[in-house]
């Protein structure tokens, strides 16, 4: 405040002029101006011009005066503007957004199919406004069919679209864009996935569009597993990229691709696999050469009994039967060494081996011919363990799991693991 208008303020102050309160108009506006200057608003004297929102209307003078007793010279009042109400078309009706005030949507219908769409415009005079209905549908083109083949080894594919934008007829304005599907960029399994847009006007109009994105699998067919072996595949075992990979068990050698790929002209790469006797010379004179044989091969499981009605040597050819939880599976060989000496019979699968042969082996290996003993022995042909009395299958399994295991053999362990309890 300036030095003037300090002196005015304490003039005005001695000569005790009346004070009005300050305007306040809900929905509407004061413009206020005194002889004094704009500063005093509601000093004696003063006079406000009134005015109201857009949509109301005002009750009491345009202007107020600030009267000696403090006092304004009235009361104003905006009250929201009104249209007289509309009458009800035979057999019909309305539906309007806020009754019959100030801009205020009826839509009516009746038995014709048309639709009358009415808005109340002006400000100061209150009347309806009939427009043209809009009742066409809101318009929206969606892309055409998406189609994409699954990635090398997978069932899905990731597929991208413009997402498509809807215009309205009548105005220009759409209230809401649905989707009904997975959005664009997602990845979608194999089949077909329909894709729906729906939007809506200011009318409740709405408009749709829909597509298919579909998933190809290209697929070789399946394969099996070779007689005697084992297949383990990636993906669905037969998908463009899927890799198939061959084992045999204890005893059989494989013969042909030890792994075939699905490529993308519907083929497998390599030569179909087949598990064949391995081939084990019992010809030789010595234990040593016998077990040179299995150097880098197998690791041999060696069970011996004075006789083959032992029934701890039957009870543990029995644990070792189930081939999916069998040690078969850990490329494992059985050589079996029944009788006593003189007459000692060795036996790998279904190969005897001559009795000095099986002697030697005995021998070898120190295995005792008055009980039945177990002897696990590695790839190298060393001792590893043996049992003097019958193994359970839990001590027998954690002891070769304790091996040190090729690649294909982990993989193979690690199936045998899922499918056994």
């Amino acid at each position: 405040m300036d030095l003037q208008s300090d002196c005015l303020f304490e003039k005005i102050g001695k000569q005790d002029t009346p004070w009005c309160s300050p305007v306040k108009v809900k929905y509407g506006y004061a413009s206020c101006r005194s002889s004094y200057g704009g500063y005093y608003k509601n000093v004696l004297g003063t006079k406000c011009n009134i005015r109201c929102q857009k949509g109301y209307e005002l009750h009491g003078p345009q202007q107020l005066v600030c009267q000696s007793n403090k006092r304004w010279s009235g009361k104003v009042l905006c009250k929201q503007k009104r249209c007289l109400t509309l009458s009800m078309p035979s057999n019909g009706g309305f539906k309007c957004s806020d009754g019959a005030y100030y801009n205020s949507r009826c839509i009516g219908s009746n038995k014709t199919p048309a639709w009358i769409s009415l808005t109340f415009v002006r400000q100061m005079i209150c009347r309806w406004n009939y427009d043209k209905a809009d009742v066409e549908p809101p318009r929206i083109q969606c892309p055409s069919v998406k189609e994409k083949i699954a990635e090398p080894n997978k069932l899905t594919a990731r597929i991208f679209w413009d997402t498509p934008e809807g215009r309205d007829t009548a105005d220009g304005i759409l209230t809401d864009v649905i989707l009904k599907g997975l959005p664009p960029g997602s990845y979608f399994s194999e089949g077909d996935h329909k894709i729906q847009y729906t939007v809506f006007d200011r009318a409740e109009n709405k408009g749709t569009c829909k597509f298919l994105v579909k998933v190809r699998v290209r697929r070789c067919g399946k394969l099996n597993s070779p007689e005697n072996g084992y297949i383990k595949c990636s993906g669905d075992g037969d998908n463009y990229g899927a890799t198939c990979e061959f084992s045999c068990i204890g005893g059989y050698d494989l013969q042909g691709s030890p792994a075939r790929v699905c490529q993308f002209n519907l083929g497998w790469s390599g030569t179909e696999p087949s598990c064949t006797p391995m081939t084990i010379n019992v010809g030789v004179r010595t234990a040593a050469a016998l077990l040179d044989q299995f150097y880098e091969k197998r690791r041999l499981l060696i069970l011996s009994t004075p006789t083959a009605a032992n029934f701890f040597y039957r009870m543990q050819l029995g644990m070792l039967q189930p081939a999916q939880c069998g040690l078969d599976l850990r490329h494992i060989t059985i050589i079996e060494l029944v009788g006593i000496f003189p007459a000692q019979l060795g036996r790998i699968g279904s190969k005897l081996m001559p009795p000095a042969l099986a002697l030697q082996l005995r021998l070898l290996l120190q295995i005792p011919h008055y009980n039945f003993n177990m002897v696990v022995v590695d790839k190298h042909g060393v001792d590893k363990e043996r049992y003097p009395f019958p193994a359970t299958p839990a001590e027998l399994f954690t002891l070769v799991d304790s091996f040190p295991l090729r690649k294909d053999e982990m993989k193979l362990q690690g199936e045998a693991g899922q499918s056994c309890p």
